[in-house]
């Protein structure tokens, strides 16, 4: 008898522990129902859009160059025994660089100083007989023949004293060459060169920047080619407080670089404004164009993409919600939209995360951007 209840009193335990494990599996189950996954908000970067007038801006970031910048070498080869200057010193029109070793060169200007010395007396030696022939010939002491010997040895002779004077000018000219001297007042950006380097005919020894002319140089993305032809330009340097400086496109290359395939653009800056820019500073240049459509500039970020079109998605005023919007795109830059028709301004759109939302998605605000300007 006290065997069979302890038996029933053991299966009773086993029902009750199998039911609580039951229970618990249901309320985890329910705790999970309770919580889904969608409901979890996700956290996004937003902004309020702002319509910019009909001036288009774009920026292009580059440095300040002289115009004119040449590279100096000697006209002659030789040894360099003396660098009269270093990289950045400013120099005037005429002012030595460096020389070079001017030993043969001296040589040489001695020799032709001799050569004509003896050009000279053989000259003045044929020329005294020559007259000397003309007076005996026109006396009929001397034949035509003899006479025409000593014209033609003194025509001989002037012309090897012409030869001799061009000769030792030449040899001047070399031995002046020998000194490197700047054409004009300007500084010096590059000197790849040292002393004891023997250097070859026109080989760069210096460069001078010319400080007459300064320009602001810049590459140009191939997107903005159009836009930079038509559009007005303004200088600001950075760091300076000074109000922008105009300046006008001078030049702009046919080609693109090869490497980032990107176009030079060089603008002038007026005379009157060049004196106080230091060159190689960093210099941004706003271009404007007037006449040009409103429209709203979002970054980049904000955009989607997925094969239906470009969106936004724009939070409603709850701030929880938000609504998949297409846009109508105006232009790109390096990490701007424009955007022309889609979003009306004081609206707010969401800048990072796009690509993890959907209109069923909770959205939590973490970061409220400035307009867009």
């Amino acid at each position: 008898m006290s065997n069979v209840s302890f038996a029933n009193h053991g299966g009773f335990r086993r029902s009750c522990l199998a039911a609580a494990i039951t229970s618990g599996a249901i309320l985890l189950s329910g705790c999970n129902d309770e919580m889904p996954a969608a409901a979890v908000p996700q956290p996004v970067q937003v902004m309020t859009v702002a319509r910019t007038n009909g001036d288009a801006l774009w920026s292009l970031v580059g440095t300040i160059r002289s115009r004119y910048e040449t590279d100096l070498g000697f006209r002659v080869a030789g040894k360099i025994t003396e660098r009269l200057v270093d990289v950045g010193q400013v120099v005037a029109a005429g002012q030595p660089i460096a020389r070079l070793d001017s030993t043969d060169l001296r040589l040489s200007v001695e020799s032709a100083e001799a050569e004509l010395r003896a050009a000279t007396s053989n000259r003045e030696q044929a020329v005294a007989a020559e007259g000397r022939y003309k007076i005996l010939q026109r006396d009929g002491t001397v034949a035509q023949a003899a006479f025409d010997q000593k014209v033609a040895a003194a025509d001989e002779t002037r012309a090897r004293f012409d030869r001799a004077v061009r000769t030792l000018e030449l040899a001047r000219n070399q031995l002046a060459y020998s000194e490197l001297k700047s054409d004009a007042a300007g500084v010096v950006s590059a000197m790849p060169v040292e002393v004891g380097q023997v250097v070859a005919v026109g080989q760069p020894v210096a460069r001078i920047a010319r400080l007459d002319a300064r320009e602001a140089v810049v590459a140009v993305p191939e997107q903005m080619i159009d836009q930079l032809k038509t559009s007005s330009a303004e200088l600001e340097l950075w760091g300076d407080s000074n109000p922008r400086l105009p300046v006008r496109l001078r030049e702009l290359a046919p080609q693109a670089d090869v490497a980032s395939r990107t176009f030079q653009a060089r603008f002038s800056i007026e005379a009157g404004n060049a004196p106080g820019i230091v060159l190689g500073r960093t210099a941004t240049v706003r271009l404007k164009r007037s006449g040009v459509a409103s429209s709203i500039d979002v970054p980049l970020s904000a955009v989607l993409n997925d094969g239906n079109g470009a969106a936004v998605y724009v939070v409603d005023h709850s701030g929880q919600r938000v609504t998949r919007r297409p846009v109508t795109i105006a232009s790109f830059s390096q990490d701007r939209v424009r955007i022309s028709s889609g979003v009306d301004a004081g609206e707010r759109i969401v800048t990072l995360g796009v690509h993890m939302l959907d209109d069923a998605k909770l959205v939590r605000i973490v970061e409220q951007r400035a307009e867009a300007r």
